[in-house]
């Protein structure tokens, strides 16, 4: 194999081709939430995965940008709340991914919430929550991937996920087995 061959594309390229290609990964639309010390805050994410669940707790990791306001707050904090969001709740997120504007910025305005055993921010008429206690974090490249352990579990008796793919909100057609 040649060096040329080795040194495959150019980070530019490859960067653009990376993201192209992450598009068409769908995912959950998930508002992540904060309180404690720290202050009150909350953004938007789709980078949201089960870790385990065995062991002691279950686990999640969450992918939190390290220029964003979110981050140290989390991390100071120690806890978070992953509110999965409803097909029907696209507005909410935009409103937390700082997309529209809103007077005083305060975002959690827009929706009921609630807490759990963390104190983090629980929405009400969520999908799913998951209310979380840091165990871990690391930054990679641009992103904090922050592990949380599960202390509590709400779910909605009905309802689809908000979907994000292909840089736009979708819902699920569920398919017959």
């Amino acid at each position: 194999m040649s060096n040329s061959e080795l040194a495959g594309v150019s980070g530019a390229e490859l960067r653009a081709r990376f993201l192209e290609a992450m598009s068409h990964a769908a995912n959950t639309v998930n508002v992540i939430t904060t309180d404690g010390a720290g202050g009150r805050h909350g953004l938007t994410v789709s980078a949201m995965t089960s870790v385990s669940a065995d062991g002691g707790q279950p686990a999640l990791l969450i992918c939190v940008h390290h220029r964003g306001r979110s981050a140290p707050a989390i991390l100071q904090n120690g806890v978070f709340c992953v509110n999965v969001l409803r097909d029907t709740q696209s507005e909410l997120s935009d409103c937390f991914a700082g997309r529209r504007a809103l007077p005083d910025d305060d975002r959690f305005a827009l929706a009921r919430w609630t807490t759990l055993a963390t104190g983090a921010p629980c929405l009400q008429g969520a999908l799913a929550t998951f209310d979380c206690r840091v165990t871990a974090s690391q930054q990679v490249g641009t992103h904090y991937v922050i592990f949380g352990a599960v202390v509590d579990v709400r779910v909605a008796d009905e309802g689809l996920p908000l979907i994000y793919a292909r840089r736009a909100y979708a819902r699920p057609h569920p398919i017959p087995c």
